[in-house]
């Protein structure tokens, strides 16, 4: 990317030097300027969750000949990203993910309110991580299946998407979106901000997931209806699936994408009074980084399993979704 001419030359410079005279390499993409991710001679995978830090109100004639040293200081940096302007001044902040959580807090420690220059201090902090997007907007005969192929098309790193109807607006819904990191999401959502992406007539608002709305979107989930509870089906477990199937496939599929056993947490939260159970579940899968959780209805039991059991398989199969992998081929139909 081309830098305007004049602007902070003698920074300009200045890094270029340091990148020849230190042989690092930077580089620029969508805004952001990236060292490392892994840098040379790393051995292994990537960190674990928790070791990326916030750095803000940095001066904006300040670059990664400056920054990375600082920062590099206080343990072994596995990856430092600055975010760029079009002019080639940086955006006033940064995040520097290290090889360990110790690493993190101690450059916590060392660099929050610390003095760059004269008069200012900069913001060191733990990265909220964020991964997730809402879109509003939407009109109400919106498909999720041409929301997610659409999103693929134009973003990368999608995890899952979830239809709502709108709070705040009749015959609408809104999306929330699930990514990979909160860099995948980051990028996604600058590339549906820039793209004006629209679905038929509605132009679509693209914004973070404020917790108070993913909270009442969560408690807000619709019950079971009513034609579900005659017939006595759930409208999320068939019940000829057993958890040992389901369970078995994901262990498979986790084992082909190089993860661990699946760890499942299931909590029923809500009897109404049909009998039917709203259950809460996480699902943690070593060495992946972000759980998967989420809320359940659950029929009263008719077939000898627990309803922790059909809260699992539930889990489970939306698990596989997530991962890409669909049971249609190979279990009764849901």
């Amino acid at each position: 990317q081309a830098w305007t001419s004049g602007i902070n030359e003698a920074g300009k410079m200045a890094l270029l030097a340091w990148e020849k005279e230190t042989g690092i390499e930077l580089v620029q993409v969508n805004g952001q300027r990236r060292y490392g991710g892994p840098p040379p001679g790393w051995v292994g995978g990537p960190p674990p969750a928790g070791t990326e830090v916030y750095i803000a109100r940095l001066p904006q004639d300040v670059y990664e000949n400056t920054l990375i040293p600082l920062f590099g200081s206080a343990g072994k940096l596995y990856e430092f990203r600055l975010m760029m302007t079009f002019s080639g001044l940086n955006r006033g902040f940064a995040y520097a993910r290290y090889a360990s959580r110790q690493d993190a807090r101690s450059a916590i420690a060392a660099f929050h309110r610390f003095q760059l220059r004269q008069g200012c201090a900069i913001v060191v902090c733990w990265s909220t991580q964020k991964r997730e997007l809402v879109i509003s907007g939407l009109g109400a005969s919106v498909s999720r299946q041409e929301l997610e192929a659409t999103l693929h098309r134009v973003t990368e790193g999608i995890c899952g998407v979830t239809l709502h109807a709108s709070p705040s607006q009749k015959q609408a819904k809104l999306a929330v979106l699930r990514y990979r990191s909160h860099e995948a999401a980051a990028l996604a959502k600058k590339a549906l901000m820039e793209g004006n992406l629209r679905l038929g007539e509605a132009k679509m608002r693209v914004d973070w997931l404020d917790p108070q709305l993913k909270q009442k979107l969560q408690l807000g989930e619709e019950e079971p209806s009513s034609s579900w509870m005659q017939g006595g089906e759930s409208p999320a477990v068939p019940l000829p699936l057993s958890l040992r199937n389901v369970l078995e496939h994901l262990k498979m599929l986790c084992w082909k994408h190089h993860l661990r056993t699946p760890l499942f947490m299931t909590k029923c939260v809500q009897v109404n009074p049909n009998g039917w159970q709203r259950f809460w579940y996480q699902v943690a899968i070593p060495g992946s980084h972000v759980p998967i959780s989420g809320f359940m209805w659950i029929s009263p039991d008719r077939q000898g399993q627990s309803e922790h059991e059909r809260a699992k398989v539930v889990a489970a199969l939306r698990v596989l979704r997530v991962l890409g992998e669909s049971l249609h081929s190979q279990l009764p139909a849901f």
